[in-house]
């Protein structure tokens, strides 16, 4: 009996010395951070793109924001593909779908492209540059659509010219009155709300800053 008790407390000290459970024990929190952070970012996805159903003005919306927010903060990148549209497609099931979805869709894809590659490191800065630079390649890209086999605008480099100088008109004397300032207004304001959001909760839930 004095022998069994002697060995018992080296016996437990060999089992917290154990390197394959102290490696299980890292494997398990890691999963759990890398659980809390993915959870976190598709809520916020989904509330941003699901916002598009609220009244809004024309073109003010989430959709490059979305983009350049998954693309920063998804670990594995194909998630930054999937998961931002799949909220997309939840959003236009309640809105209803569009004969330019393929271009919007695919314009989507390209600004998830371009964040991955520019967004590894988040600052300030290159938020602000993308943000503008995807409300650009949406207004050339949506517009070329429009003119695209319109029966409306000639098909020529004039009709052309047409269709995306009324794209920058103002379609009425107000705040919100032209389409492209307001789609640069929307990603300006969804990015600083999803990017400043994520950014705060990290600093209340501090495992989200390692995970």
């Amino acid at each position: 009996m004095f022998l069994h008790l002697s060995l018992q407390p080296e016996r437990q000290s060999k089992q917290l010395k154990n390197p394959f459970l102290s490696n299980r024990n890292l494997l398990n929190q890691s999963m759990n951070l890398v659980s809390i952070k993915f959870s976190t970012v598709i809520l916020l996805i989904f509330s941003a793109a699901l916002s598009r159903i609220l009244p809004h003005p024309f073109n003010f919306t989430p959709i490059g924001a979305i983009a350049l927010f998954g693309a920063a903060h998804f670990d594995k990148k194909y998630f930054a593909f999937l998961i931002p549209i799949m909220a997309m497609l939840l959003s236009d099931s309640i809105i209803g779908f569009h004969s330019s979805m393929a271009v919007v869709y695919g314009t989507f894809a390209f600004i998830t492209l371009i964040g991955i590659f520019f967004l590894n490191k988040v600052t300030f800065g290159r938020v602000l540059g993308l943000s503008i630079l995807s409300s650009t390649l949406f207004f050339i890209t949506t517009n070329f659509a429009v003119w695209y086999g319109s029966t409306f605008y000639s098909q020529s480099w004039q009709g052309l010219l047409t269709c995306y100088s009324a794209g920058l008109a103002f379609y009425q004397n107000s705040f919100f009155g032209n389409l492209f300032l307001n789609t640069i207004m929307g990603d300006l304001f969804y990015c600083g709300l999803l990017f400043g959001l994520y950014e705060g909760l990290q600093r209340f839930v501090p495992k989200l800053r390692f995970a």
